[in-house]
């Protein structure tokens, strides 16, 4: 039995087909390559190490090691500061002082400034003055100068290094004034004749 030869030509491949299939296949391969190269390309690194080859130990210099410790013992700022830099730990400065009264010019109302307080020792308070009103002086014969004294309830009379009252030592007897003092030798003052006038009035 015979073939049909119209039925041999169509089963054979033709040649024009298969140089097209193989010129989109060498295009598709080299378009494939050259976006492989770019993306290789695109993740290498700046600065690129050396591999390390298999079975050797990477040895680092410390000298690249830059590890700064202190950085993390400083103070977090504030997250709601608008003036927050991220890339550094600081401690915000404290707010300024309020102006003093005298500056804003408003004196009736503000509050007086703090006292401080001094840390040296602390004089004793001097002692009160003498309630003795100097009435007079006397000549007695025998005695001297005897000066005279009232403090509004009785008078007494005494020469100088006397003691008066129980508390008061007549230093000197003047024309016109006296000096006085306490026993103790606190609180020595002048007192004249027409300046003084007793406490106990």
């Amino acid at each position: 039995m015979e073939a049909d030869p119209s039925a041999q030509p169509s089963a054979r491949p033709r040649p024009a087909l298969l140089i097209a299939l193989a010129v989109v296949a060498v295009v598709a391969l080299g378009s494939w390559l050259s976006q492989g190269k770019s993306a290789v390309r695109a993740t290498t690194p700046s600065n690129p190490r050396t591999a390390a080859r298999p079975g050797s130990v990477e040895t680092v210099d410390p000298a690249e090691l830059d590890v700064r410790l202190e950085d993390l013992k400083q103070s977090r700022p504030d997250t709601e500061g608008t003036d927050r830099n991220p890339f550094r730990f600081y401690v915000k400065p404290p707010p300024p002082p309020p102006p003093s009264p005298a500056a804003s010019g408003r004196g009736r109302g503000a509050p007086p400034p703090a006292v401080v307080a001094s840390t040296g020792p602390v004089d004793p308070p001097p002692p009160p003055p003498i309630p003795l009103k100097f009435i007079g002086v006397m000549e007695v014969p025998g005695l001297g100068k005897v000066a005279a004294f009232s403090d509004c309830r009785m008078t007494m009379r005494g020469r100088e290094g006397e003691i008066l009252a129980g508390q008061y030592r007549l230093v000197r007897i003047g024309v016109e004034s006296v000096v006085m003092e306490y026993v103790d030798g606190r609180g020595r003052t002048t007192i004249r004749m027409s300046g003084q006038e007793c406490v106990g009035k």
